[in-house]
C-alpha cells in the first residue's frame, strides 16, 4: 500500500499580517498534482488542519475543495485533530464521510479502534489518535488512579496500549505530538517548560510507521519509520532553509517499508536580505518572495519600510541592527503606524529609547512642538 503523508497545513494561517490562504491553495494544487503523478491507495493528514479552532469561511472553503478532490480520486483518506484545530468541529459528518472512505479521527473517548484497509500482502490497520493531554487520559481512564502527575509520554503509551495492538499485524498510527529528539522551529506552539509535553519515542514501536504531526520541519525520529513530514509551506523564517516536502511510504509484506520524499516549490519564497539601506535598497531584486531585511546602518532610515515596499512589496519584517537603535517592524505594526497619531507615534519612538525618560513637563512640550507641525489640536495643559 502506499500512501502520501501530511500534515500542518494550516489553513487560513496569517504570518507577520499577510494572509497564506492563496499560497496555500497554490500548493494544495501542487499536492493534487504529486497524488496523481504518484497515484497513492491513501492519504494521510496529521493535524493541524486549520490554524484555529474556529476557522475562517475561506480556509474552510480551501480544505473542503481539497477534500473533494482526493475524494474523486478513490482513494482512503486518514485524518486526525492536532492542537490548532478543534476535535468536534473537524469530525463533523465524519461517519457519513467514511462511507467514501475519508477517515476523521473523533473526539478522543478513550479505546481506539483502527479502520482496517486490505493490498495484495493482507490487512493494514490504521489507528487514528488526535492530538491529546494527560487531562484527555485522566477523564477517559479514571478507573487506573491516575493523578496530575501523568506526563504527555505515559498519557499517549497508555492510550496506546488501550488499542491492543496486534504486532503480527501491519499497523500504522497517525498522531499529533511532540517527540523527543524532533528539531522544532519558530512558527510551532512553544513548547511547555522542561519539555513536560514531549513523548518518547519508543511508545510507537509497536507500529510499522508512525505518522506525524506537529512539528514544521520533515525529519524522521530515530528512524525512518517514525516520521514528521513537515508543513507544505514555510511559515517562519526559522524555515527559510528548509525543504518543503510530502512523503511517500509505500508498506509491502510485514517489515518491508519504503520513505521517500517529493519536493514542493511554494508560490512565494520566504527568505533574509541583509546590509546597508542604500545597497538593499539599489539591488533591484524586484521579487514577490516574503523577505525580512536585516539592515545594518547606524541610524535608521525614515521612512525605510516604505521605500523597501516598492522593491519588495512582500517584505514582513524589517530589522534595524544598528548602534544607534535596534528595532523590529512588521506589516502589522506599520498598519497601526498609520492609524497612530502623530503624538502617539512620536511618544511610541522616544519610550523605546531607554535613555529618554518622558516627564510631563517633555509631554507638553511634545504636544506644541507637534500642534504646530501638524496643525493638531492637542491640550497642553
Amino acid at each position: 500500500m502506499k500512501l502520501i503523508h501530511l500534515s500542518d497545513l494550516h489553513i487560513g494561517k496569517k504570518v507577520n499580517g499577510f494572509s497564506m490562504i492563496e499560497d496555500q491553495k497554490f500548493i494544495l494544487i501542487k499536492i493534487l498534482g504529486i497524488i496523481e503523478e504518484v497515484k497513492p491507495d491513501g492519504v494521510i493528514i496529521a493535524g493541524d488542519i486549520y490554524d484555529k479552532g474556529i476557522p475562517p469561511a475561506e480556509a474552510v472553503t480551501l480544505f473542503d475543495d481539497f477534500l473533494y478532490k482526493l475524494s474523486e480520486k478513490e482513494l482512503k483518506v486518514f485524518i486526525i485533530s492536532g492542537n490548532h484545530d478543534s476535535a468536534e468541529r473537524l469530525s463533523f459528518g465524519s461517519r457519513i464521510m467514511s462511507g467514501n472512505n475519508i477517515f476523521i479521527s473523533p473526539v478522543f473517548k478513550g479505546k481506539i479502534a483502527p479502520v482496517t484497509c486490505s493490498d495484495d500482502y493482507g490487512d493494514i490497520n490504521f489507528y487514528l489518535l488526535p492530538f491529546i493531554k494527560p487531562i484527555d487520559v485522566r477523564r477517559r481512564f479514571g478507573e487506573m488512579g491516575l493523578d496530575s502527575s501523568l506526563s504527555y509520554s505515559d498519557a499517549v503509551r497508555i492510550a496506546v496500549d488501550k488499542m491492543e495492538v496486534d504486532p503480527a499485524q501491519r499497523n500504522v498510527i497517525v498522531t499529533h505530538q511532540f517527540v523527543i529528539g524532533a528539531e522544532k522551529s519558530d512558527s510551532e506552539e512553544p513548547c511547555s517548560v522542561g519539555g513536560t509535553d514531549e513523548v518518547s519515542a519508543d511508545v510507537f514501536d509497536i507500529f510499522d510507521y508512525t505518522a506525524l504531526g506537529h512539528i514544521h520541519g520533515p525529519q524522521s525520529i530515530g528512524k525512518d519509520t517514525i516520521r514528521y513530514c513537515g508543513t507544505p509551506l514555510k511559515y517562519s523564517f526559522s524555515e527559510e532553509h528548509h525543504q518543503k516536502s510530502v512523503t511517500v511510504v509505500e508498506l509491502k509484506e510485514k517489515g518491508n517499508i519504503t520513505v521517500e520524499t517529493i519536493d514542493l516549490c511554494p508560490k512565494r519564497e520566504m527568505r533574509t536580505i541583509e546590509g546597508k539601506f542604500e545597497d538593499v535598497y539599489s539591488m533591484n531584486l524586484y521579487t514577490e518572495d516574503y523577505v525580512q531585511v536585516n539592515l545594518t546602518d547606524d541610524e535608521p532610515t525614515p521612512n525605510a519600510l516604505r521605500k523597501l515596499r516598492g522593491v519588495y512589496p512582500n517584505i514582513m519584517i524589517l530589522k534595524n541592527g544598528g548602534r544607534s537603535h535596534n528595532f523590529i517592524l512588521t506589516a502589522v505594526e506599520e498598519e497601526k503606524l498609520v492609524q497612530d497619531s502623530p503624538l502617539e507615534i512620536v511618544e511610541k519612538f522616544l519610550r523605546d529609547d531607554e535613555k529618554v525618560i518622558l516627564t510631563d513637563e517633555k509631554m507638553k512640550y511634545l504636544k506644541e512642538i507637534i500642534s504646530e507641525i501638524w496643525g493638531a489640536k492637542y491640550e497642553t495643559d
